[in-house]
């Protein structure tokens, strides 16, 4: 997934609270080819972890199931959260890849 279409000026945050004051955001990027991948980032910008899809409604029914919500879809959350900014970094996670090693996503 080498040209992905990412414009993270418009994109649709998705978050899961985790722990007190933690939370882990989500975008979602297609490539030419309709494939999907989600980058995972934590509050002070650093990609920690993606996953790949055959597809944004695959990669959403993902997020759903893993307990993540749509930001813009949450106005409780939006009152106290808020999104990490453009531009990212990669960076690691203290737990290591958290979600592709299948630790914490179903």
């Amino acid at each position: 997934m080498d040209n992905l279409k990412i414009d993270f000026g418009i994109a649709e945050y998705w978050v899961k609270v985790v722990d007190f004051l933690q939370q882990n955001w989500a975008l979602i990027s297609e490539d030419d080819n309709g494939r999907a991948r989600i980058n995972f980032i934590s509050d002070t910008g650093g990609i920690f972890d993606e996953l790949d899809f055959e597809s944004i409604n695959h990669a959403r029914e993902a997020l759903i199931a893993n307990r993540f919500r749509e930001f813009s879809d949450s106005p409780d959350l939006q009152s106290f959260l808020h999104p990490p900014v453009a531009p990212f970094h990669q960076s690691a996670h203290p737990n290591g890849p958290i979600y592709s090693s299948g630790r914490f996503w179903r």
